[in-house]
């Protein structure tokens, strides 16, 4: 038995089963448009969210930092006639002022995910006849390793930081020629010295990372750099990467202390991220209108096509507003058709991709996910898209005159 179907599909349908040619390119012209918008979409997505996990994953999204010196103006000597000398002062190494009531009131915004102290300086590693100057991070393990993953970047070893514990990069440890366990001495520009033992060896992907940077507990890196109990930064992640820069505005008109986000240092390349959503969405935009003018194209040659049809229903008694969604259903149908194409053929396009586009050592130049909620909402703004396209032919097509159309 036949299900029921209402009059207005079982006409739009027969519509297009007659005209199976024009149905068949302009469901094919919306299957390539939303096939491009969906690779498109889903390649920008895969690109920034790579960007960010190599820009954010060795460093926090805020970071707070002790004010600078101020410059100091210089008076001239006496009996010289001139403008005062303003001289640019040395900056020395500073802690944050009463850090841990900063802390806690950054760990009771709502926006803010993780802090953590740092003490960060330079010192100068020996090793028999062999020394280089490096920049000695201490930190609180516990914290820290939230913000940045240290713990799967270790080659060797073990992630770990007691008090007498340095972990070194993969090439500072192949210059140096120590490995795992081995003793380094470190001497700070103070003066202070501290013999630490090789307890990981890292790699940051980046040789000079790996070449001076070093981590130690956050007590050993105060006492080294002669700031008993101090930090001399907070680092900071929030749980949108997007909004640091107004959380960071936030905190600094809560605290007091000046705030630096990602954003802000990173200023060229998120420039370059809006480029690229910029261009995107105008791709979308413009594949979008060719779209909808192919579709009501299509649509008005079907009026003209059909007036006679037309006609004939109008003097059966079919309203004008049936004729009106026949036109609709038929516009809907015919975007929704060809977005559900489309989406197949992005999705097939993206996996193709990936296994083409591949680093010189054979792995993916970046992990693509599929976004289901992409691709519902192409289907969706297609199926609108053709609604909207359809409005002007349906409306037409409702008001023919029943005796003219029948007529020809």
């Amino acid at each position: 038995m036949r299900s029921w179907q209402p009059f207005e599909w079982i006409v739009a349908l027969r519509f297009l089963r007659e005209g199976r040619m024009q149905t068949a390119f302009i469901v094919g012209g919306v299957a390539i448009g939303v096939a491009v918008i969906v690779f498109m979409s889903e390649l920008l997505l895969g690109l920034q969210g790579n960007f960010i996990r190599r820009v954010l994953t060795g460093q926090a999204h805020i970071q707070l930092l002790p004010p600078k010196e101020a410059a100091r103006v210089l008076a001239s000597a006496p009996g010289e006639i001139g403008a005062a000398t303003v001289q640019p002062p040395l900056q020395r190494m500073r802690s944050i002022d009463q850090w841990p009531a900063v802390r806690d009131q950054l760990r009771a915004l709502a926006d803010v995910a993780v802090v953590a102290p740092t003490v960060s300086g330079s010192a100068l590693v020996a090793r028999g006849g062999a020394s280089r100057s490096i920049s000695i991070v201490g930190v609180d393990a516990a914290d820290y390793f939230r913000i940045v993953p240290l713990p799967d970047k270790i080659v060797r070893g073990e992630p770990r930081l007691g008090p007498g514990d340095l972990l070194i990069g993969s090439d500072l440890g192949s210059d140096l020629g120590v490995s795992v366990g081995d003793k380094l001495v470190l001497t700070a520009a103070s003066g202070a010295q501290a013999t630490l033992t090789v307890a990981g060896i890292f790699d940051l992907g980046n040789r000079g990372a790996n070449m001076r940077t070093t981590f130690a507990a956050l007590h050993t890196a105060q006492s080294l750099m002669g700031l008993p109990g101090g930090a001399t930064s907070l680092e900071v992640t929030v749980h949108d990467v997007w909004a640091a820069e107004t959380v960071a505005q936030r905190i600094t008109a809560l605290t007091g202390v000046e705030a630096d986000s990602w954003i802000r240092n990173n200023a060229q390349f998120f420039s370059s991220i809006n480029a690229q959503s910029t261009a995107n969405t105008s791709i979308r935009f413009f594949v979008g209108l060719s779209v909808a003018f192919g579709i009501a194209s299509v649509l008005v040659v079907s009026v003209v096509q059909r007036s006679r049809e037309i006609g004939i229903l109008r003097a059966m008694g079919v309203t004008r507003g049936r004729i009106l969604r026949v036109f609709l259903v038929q516009g809907s149908l015919l975007g929704m058709g060809g977005a559900l194409i489309g989406c197949g053929l992005g999705a097939g396009a993206l996996v193709l991709w990936q296994k083409l586009q591949r680093n010189p050592d054979g792995t993916p130049l970046w992990l693509l996910e599929l976004h289901p909620a992409l691709f519902a909402s192409a289907v969706a703004l297609a199926a609108l898209t053709g609604l909207a396209a359809a409005f002007a032919p349906a409306l037409r097509a409702a008001r023919l005159d029943p005796v003219v159309a029948i007529r020809g």
